[in-house]
């Protein structure tokens, strides 16, 4: 049930806006999962309670809807906020130190919201552009406007950008480490079975192709995990890169930011945010006539 003091989701035209619906989120998205599982008690709750080792294609649609909502769902995205909240209420248990964790403790529900910010920071410079100062903090705004509309309280999450990085340094000290989680998101060889999501007649042949389709994509996937994650994580979980790697990472992005920006919309943003983007400015239009209209 929606409530007239539901927290909207960022504005648009913001930083967020034009960053979460670009299809290159998609390839920042590993990075921050990653990160997320880092944690003690995330990476155990993730293990013992999560399907994305049985289901990992339908997991992923549902989280990448449930991400995408939370920009641009409007209505929709305080209802989400609650959904998430309602499916982690029963997930508890101890972390891989042995303490007694729940998923909604303020210091871990934070957490796992926490990363997608230094994530998107670090993987902009890559894939799109290094983020000047002002659209630093206005990403760290946004970020923590989409965490109160996951139930996140101000007084959890540090509340400005220069507060974020103290904070962050300090996890990467005092709580992270390469969980089995984490090891099993970085190894090419983790077992995953083919896509059983899409049109029928794309998957019987992924279906059959996919003992060889696997192993390359699995390769690339893991690069793409350790190259994109900020280094000071990447080497607070002690995962390796090379400079070899860096450079062919550096390769990779930069033929990513030639080729994105010159694919026709339908092609450069995600569903949802392809819609909502059009919805805005379609809106735009029609006040800039009534404008018009009523000067006339």
């Amino acid at each position: 049930m929606s409530s007239e003091q539901d927290p909207v989701p960022p504005p648009p035209g913001g930083v967020l806006w034009s960053l979460s619906g670009d299809i290159r989120a998609l390839l920042m998205l590993p990075a921050a999962l990653t990160l997320q599982v880092a944690h003690p008690a995330v990476g155990a709750g993730v293990d013992e309670h999560s399907v994305f080792r049985t289901d990992p294609w339908g997991r992923g649609e549902r989280s990448l809807r449930s991400l995408q909502l939370w920009v641009y769902g409007g209505a929709e995205a305080a209802e989400e906020g609650r959904r998430l909240r309602r499916l982690h209420r029963t997930i508890r248990g101890n972390d891989t130190r042995g303490r007694p964790y729940h998923a909604l403790s303020p210091a871990n529900y934070a957490w796992v919201h926490a990363t997608g910010f230094p994530v998107y920071q670090h993987a902009a410079r890559y894939l799109i552009r290094p983020l000047g100062g002002e659209q630093e903090r206005a990403l760290y705004r946004e970020w923590l406007q989409v965490g109160r509309v996951l139930g996140i309280h101000d007084r959890d999450m540090p509340q400005t950008v220069e507060e974020f990085w103290p904070y962050y340094r300090g996890m990467l000290a005092g709580e992270i480490e390469r969980t089995v989680v984490v090891d099993e998101l970085v190894d090419p060889g983790t077992p995953v079975p083919p896509p059983d999501r899409g049109p029928l007649l794309l998957r019987l042949p992924l279906r059959v192709l996919w003992p060889v389709l696997r192993p390359p994509l699995a390769r690339f996937r893991s690069f793409l995990t350790v190259g994109l994650m900020p280094p000071d994580a990447r080497e607070a979980i002690g995962l390796e890169w090379t400079d070899g790697q860096e450079r062919a990472l550096r390769r990779f992005c930069g033929v990513v930011r030639v080729v994105v920006p010159v694919l026709p919309e339908r092609l450069r943003y995600l569903p949802r945010a392809r819609r909502a983007r059009a919805a805005h400015r379609e809106a735009r239009i029609r006040r800039k006539r009534a404008g018009s209209a009523g000067s006339a």
